[in-house]
């Protein structure tokens, strides 16, 4: 199926359109906000600032699009950031809402281990979106994340657990970068891929 990629500019979107493609994806990327709200499956790609990625969306229209899109039935896929913009609120740098389609909310790692986390993190995952990956370690760079998201499919541990990943019906979520996880990152985004 064709898979549309946000072309968001707060992303790494080279290097997850290069991942997509080598996990089999009909890719399509763009930031035109009547494509993404047609398209029937997305990715929403997102690094550095939470508050700069809702806002370009917000200025964009691109929030809308994206919402008219699920309501349609399209499948989405958040990333790294873009796992976090699907959430009701993030904490970074004061309160910013989010996009509301995953319950719960984005907050600073609270523990005596430096921030951001940055390296290989294993999970502990239990849905069809991890089917057939033998090695759950995948690549972590944040400083926020979400704890105990009524939608958690994946947790991990960095001086305490949190949400690695999440599903809502056709959304999903992913606070690690698959494009940076090896085999295990590829598996990931062939899985949403094949999804129906």
């Amino acid at each position: 199926m064709k898979t549309t990629l946000i072309d968001s500019p707060v992303a790494n979107v080279a290097n997850i359109a290069r991942a997509l493609r080598a996990a089999g994806a009909e890719l399509h990327v763009t930031r035109d906000a009547g494509e993404i709200a047609n398209a029937p499956k997305l990715v929403l790609p997102g690094v550095g600032s939470f508050v700069a990625a809702m806002r370009w969306l917000t200025e964009n229209k691109i929030d809308a699009a994206i919402h008219q899109a699920v309501n349609r039935g399209a499948a989405l896929l958040g990333i790294c950031v873009g796992h976090q913009l699907l959430f009701d609120r993030s904490h970074e740098m004061g309160t910013t809402l989010g996009l509301g389609l995953v319950r719960g909310e984005v907050r600073q790692y609270d523990g005596i281990l430096p921030v951001p986390q940055i390296g290989w993190n294993r999970i502990a995952a239990r849905a069809p979106l991890f089917d057939g990956v033998e090695n759950g370690v995948f690549y972590f760079v944040n400083s926020y994340a979400a704890v105990d998201a009524p939608d958690e499919i994946a947790r991990a541990d960095y001086g305490g657990p949190f949400t690695a990943a999440v599903q809502h019906q056709r959304v999903f979520g992913v606070q690690f970068h698959p494009e940076k996880s090896s085999a295990a990152g590829l598996r990931v985004l062939r899985n949403y891929i094949g999804w129906t």
